[in-house]
């Protein structure tokens, strides 16, 4: 089942991307607090988006995180996918699947014209998934990333 999170899946949203990041062998940089996540969840101008995948159990198995971006090309919103994530044990039982079907509808219900997201180069089950579904790498296109003193020395 996918739902849309709610304040009380802050706890399990935060273990899940403290698991994605060790995976990513990243642990170190996955400083988010749980109360920031809430905040950007939903606090007053909430900036990101996230949905839940539980098990016939109920249990929590995986999310996906997302918020809307623009294309000035396309003249329309996009989904931008920061994180999807499944927890090992149940990995194979459909749940990214149905988590990034659950995004795909939002895009076409609301006329977005994009759903977009990066993936370590060296990941290659998440790869050979995302091609199963028709994604298309942009091996065009290289991502950079301004933080810590370069951000801080230029917006200065």
């Amino acid at each position: 089942m996918i739902r849309p999170a709610v304040p009380a899946d802050v706890p399990e949203i935060h273990a899940m991307v403290r698991e994605l990041a060790d995976y990513e062998k990243s642990l170190a940089d996955a400083k988010a607090t749980e109360q920031q996540l809430h905040d950007a969840l939903f606090g007053e101008h909430p900036a990101a988006f996230a949905h839940i995948a539980e098990d016939e159990a109920g249990r929590t198995v995986g999310f996906a995180l997302w918020f809307r971006n623009f294309s000035t090309w396309t003249g329309t919103h996009g989904v931008y996918l920061e994180d999807l994530y499944v927890r090992p044990e149940a990995r194979g039982g459909g749940h990214g699947k149905a988590l990034l079907t659950q995004l795909a509808r939002i895009c076409v219900e609301r006329g977005y014209g994009r759903l977009e997201w990066s993936v370590l180069d060296w990941n290659e089950p998440s790869i050979a998934f995302y091609r199963a579904l028709g994604a298309a790498p942009m091996d065009e296109w290289t991502v950079y990333r301004l933080s810590g003193d370069a951000l801080a020395a230029l917006g200065s």
